[in-house]
């Protein structure tokens, strides 16, 4: 059976959106997962849908992702848009946000939602459309029907993620150059665990994977590993540092399979580092050049409210941990709707203080499917999914919204606007620009995206343009 793959992308360049795009990992796993099949996947990374293109390749089933809660009306008019190019397609969509809110997805373009791994799901769900089968059968889906939604069952996690296949990586290689994390470009994912034994309350990876983390063994890293392109590695796992002894396997096997020197990036707690600095030596020595770290707040109190379970003092020890072997550190921040002028200047302070070259923030948002969002639904300001995209507050600000958002872009204003941060990154540039990995084209779309983000109007018409789209 002929089947299409679509990854959405967001509309504007605010914040993170600006910084990263990388490839759609999710569905190149559900792609080789459909052995057998014609398959294709389209990244929309123009922006528009290649109708021409999908008109030719006639797909009887079209998958859609929708991990974001931000991409869920983008989605909806992409299924609806195919559904009338297509007429008797079968569109399915899938991804993070649709498994823990499939009701958003009740759409007449629309015939089944998958939730949970679709891996597993998508192949029974196309095979049951190829012989005409009973869907009712195909446990993790929600069958949308006249009558309402029908869900056919939980389906069983993946017990072993060494059974889960290689990404299908097979699209054409003019593409690879399109996927970055800021300057660094191309960069390449790679997932090797799933969940988080944490519970923070903003989080909805744990409710997702059912408070289960499950890992690939250290063997089937390190083969995919030595099966990748050229580029920087960014490991998309919440939290590779979770099982660490299986992290240190990982790199002890990268030095004796002799794998060719590459920049690795991983997400970790602050805790698992200032408890296992041998192992995150032994990653320095392999090529670890980067770590996210979810700082979150600047006092104690603020990690409780968001149960964070881990301690500011932890995160200042990693930080200067990291940055003495000279690892660099991405360190996000949680700004609340309540914060007053002073609690934005004690940031910008702290910031300063430690010296963060690389600090991103974020709006406290309570994303359908999380703890934060059953315990603060009736605050809620707006429903508007267009909103949920971390830049903007949903919840009541103590501000005037002007105001918050004035001092919301004086954060990036006072972080990246330094002379001394301007000069380092000009030379990094440089570098980069003389080994080809940067292009024209590429500065000038963070360039555009970094002035969004530090001009306070640009969210005001993030407003503006969200409402004019409802009505």
């Amino acid at each position: 059976m002929r089947v299409l793959l679509v990854q959405p992308r967001p509309r504007d360049a605010l914040g993170f959106k600006n910084v990263i795009c990388t490839e759609p990992l999710g569905l190149e796993i559900v792609a080789a997962s459909l052995t057998g099949h014609q398959v294709k996947l389209v990244d929309l990374l123009g922006g528009s849908l290649p109708v021409a293109q999908i008109q030719e390749f006639a797909p009887r089933a079209v998958g859609i992702s929708c991990s974001f809660t931000v991409d869920t009306y983008a989605v909806i008019q992409i299924a609806r848009t195919l559904k009338e190019i297509l007429k008797e397609v079968f569109i399915f969509v899938g991804g993070h946000h649709a498994s823990l809110n499939y009701a958003d997805f009740s759409d007449p373009a629309i015939d089944a939602i998958v939730v949970g791994e679709g891996e597993t799901t998508t192949p029974e769900l196309i095979a049951a459309l190829e012989g005409a089968g009973d869907l009712t059968r195909v446990a993790g889906l929600v069958l949308n029907h006249h009558g309402g939604q029908f869900f056919t069952g939980p389906r069983e996690l993946i017990p072993v993620l060494d059974n889960i296949p290689f990404p299908d990586r097979s699209r054409p290689e003019n593409l690879r150059g399109r996927y970055y994390l800021g300057f660094r470009r191309p960069v390449i994912t790679v997932e090797t665990s799933r969940g988080c034994p944490y519970r923070c309350n903003f989080c909805s990876i744990w409710r997702f994977n059912r408070k289960k983390f499950r890992s690939q063994s250290a063997e089937r890293v390190v083969e995919e590993l030595a099966r990748l392109p050229e580029g920087d590695v960014l490991f998309t796992d919440d939290n590779f540092l979770g099982n660490i002894k299986r992290a240190g396997e990982i790199a002890g096997l990268i030095k004796r399979w002799r794998l060719p020197f590459r920049r690795y990036i991983f997400q970790a707690r602050s805790d698992a580092i200032v408890n296992y600095p041998d192992v995150v030596r032994e990653w320095r020595e392999v090529g670890l050049d980067q770590v996210f770290i979810g700082f979150e707040k600047i006092d104690q109190e603020g990690l409780e409210q968001i149960n964070k379970q881990n301690t500011v003092e932890n995160n200042e020890k990693a930080f200067k941990f990291l940055r003495s072997l000279n690892v660099g550190v991405y360190a996000s921040f949680i700004v609340d709707p309540e914060f007053t002028k002073r609690e934005f200047e004690k940031l910008k302070s702290y910031i300063k203080r430690l010296k963060i070259a690389q600090p991103y923030f974020s709006v406290l948002t309570p994303l359908p499917g999380t703890e934060l969002f059953e315990n603060v639904r009736e605050r809620i300001t707006s429903l508007n999914y267009e909103f949920f995209d971390l830049l903007h507050a949903v919840l009541p600000t103590r501000l005037s919204l002007t105001e918050f958002y004035k001092e919301f872009a004086g954060l990036y204003k006072s972080a990246y606007l330094r002379p001394h941060h301007i000069w380092q990154t000009t030379g990094w540039i440089i570098r980069r620009f003389l080994k080809g990995q940067v292009s024209f084209e590429h500065l000038k779309r963070l360039w555009a995206g970094a002035r969004l983000t530090a001009n306070p109007k640009a969210y005001l018409a993030g407003l503006e343009a969200a409402f004019s789209r409802i009505k």
